[in-house]
């Protein structure tokens, strides 16, 4: 096998094997304490929407869009 095969795929082995690292199964009696509250990533969505809500209503903006109106909130 040539030099380069082997650096190759000692490259591929090692990005499979540190691919790999991350993936594992939750059993079931993790899964409660992943669900938690506190552990989700935005846990009070309703507070969140009416945050976001307010934010575009006083700055006529809303990130990733291109919307008009003015402070107001009108539309």
């Amino acid at each position: 096998m040539s030099r380069l095969v082997r650096i190759v795929l000692v490259a591929l082995v090692a990005c499979v094997v540190a691919s790999s690292v991350g993936c594992m199964r939750v059993k079931p009696w993790q899964r409660a304490d992943l669900a938690r509250e506190d552990m989700q990533f935005d846990p009070d969505g309703q507070r969140t929407a009416l945050q976001s809500h307010i934010q575009f209503s006083k700055e006529a903006s809303m990130p990733g869009t291109s919307a008009g109106g003015g402070g107001c909130g009108c539309n």
